[in-house]
């Protein structure tokens, strides 16, 4: 297997994009990557794309070669490939590229996640959104998305002694983080009173506590590594790339505090790395809601479990803690287009890796860590980057 790279990055703005397509964030996010990477489309392998719900939001399944097409490329007659993962669809389409180009079988890629998820009713929007649970077994019965994480952190309270107020900083650390990203679908700041006193959604979440559904593309192109400083002066190696599955239904897990499939993905990748919590610098970590944060960051590795909430709460993963935590504002404040987050991801710590990050940088970043989900945890993915002087 060859060692891979990130060689170019893009991205849109993150939001509410009523007047631009889903043709034109996706040609947008990907043209940049290209740019980024010295690239021209006639060096590229092969398409990747990350995306959750196009035919229910778009009545437009069969996406991969539409935007190969209004990209020109439509005579080149490149393959392009559309993976669906729930919310983590963007990070499957990650992995997949990056087994493609570990193979030998391509040298360029790019890839690209898309979504354009606020054009709906919300009423429409959160039936798309709970798709990622397990229908049969919880949607059927009124349990939406927000519901299933609502019961992970109820549970997380009884058992740790996890607080609404620990809980409620996640989102305070978010806002403040993603008023620094000029990409972010929310750049306002909040506090811990506006959090705690915001509506309800499913108790014991709020408003503030859950991810805005949002509109955005992102996109990266990987190459081989020893390719790499033909296109980019600070290339970045993608170390470990790994991805585990559980259980659609939480009934049918033994711990409802815990991911299985993210404890499982995160081991095999630090091993892959021959790496551990302990030196990475940065992560960008799955927070749609605010326990999802808590619980990531314990089945990461990086915490004890039951121990989340008081560690974010005493600045551990704030900047100049012990890793720093979305400094992109993570979903919660950049934003949540299903089919980009994983992409754009990965695009921040590249940039952080990179020393790009401006207001928002983490000194001397050299390991950084990538972390998405699907629905309530049924796929995890972990990917692990790291800069190569």
């Amino acid at each position: 297997m060859r060692d891979v790279a990130v060689i170019g990055v893009g991205q849109t703005k993150f939001g509410e994009l009523w007047d631009r397509s889903f043709r034109e964030i996706g040609i947008e996010a990907g043209l940049q990557a290209l740019v980024d990477a010295k690239l021209s489309s006639g060096d590229l392998g092969g398409l990747f794309l990350g995306n959750m719900a196009s035919g229910t939001l778009l009545d437009q399944e069969h996406i991969a070669p539409l935007i190969l097409d209004y990209a020109g490329l439509a005579g080149r007659r490149l393959p392009a490939v559309r993976v669906e993962g729930g919310g983590a669809s963007g990070s499957l389409a990650l992995h997949q590229a990056w087994l493609a180009v570990a193979s030998g079988y391509y040298d360029f890629v790019v890839v690209g996640g898309a979504e354009k998820l606020t054009d709906v009713p919300d009423a429409t929007a959160a039936q798309i959104t709970s798709s990622a649970a397990d229908h049969e077994w919880e949607v059927v019965f009124g349990a939406t998305l927000p519901a299933l994480w609502a019961l992970i952190a109820r549970r997380h309270m009884h058992q740790y002694g996890t607080t609404r107020e620990e809980l409620a900083r996640v989102a305070v650390h978010a806002h403040e983080m993603g008023s620094k990203n000029p990409n972010a679908h929310f750049r306002n700041k909040l506090s811990l009173e506006q959090v705690l006193n915001a509506g309800p959604v499913a108790e014991p979440l709020g408003v503030f506590d859950c991810a805005p559904l949002s509109d955005g593309a992102a996109a990266v192109v990987l190459g081989p590594m020893d390719l790499a400083r033909q296109h980019t002066d600070t290339p970045i190696q993608i170390t470990a790339s790994q991805v585990a599955c559980d259980t659609m239904a939480l009934q049918h897990r033994e711990d409802l505090t815990t991911l299985d499939s993210t404890v499982s993905a995160a081991r095999r990748a630090f091993a892959q790395a021959h790496r551990d919590p302990r030196d990475v610098q940065v992560a960008e970590i799955h927070d749609a809601y605010t326990i999802s944060a808590l619980v990531a960051l314990e089945d990461l590795g990086f915490v004890k479990k039951g121990h989340a909430g008081r560690e974010f709460a005493s600045g551990r993963f704030a900047p100049g803690g012990a890793v720093t935590v979305n400094p992109s504002g993570g979903l919660k404040a950049q934003g949540r287009p299903f089919g980009a987050v994983g992409v754009a991801q990965v695009v921040e710590i590249v940039r952080q890796l990179r020393g790009e990050a401006k207001e928002r940088q983490v000194p001397e970043a050299m390991v950084g860590l990538a972390h998405d989900v699907g629905g309530t945890g049924a796929t995890s993915v972990v990917t692990l980057l790291e800069r190569v002087n």
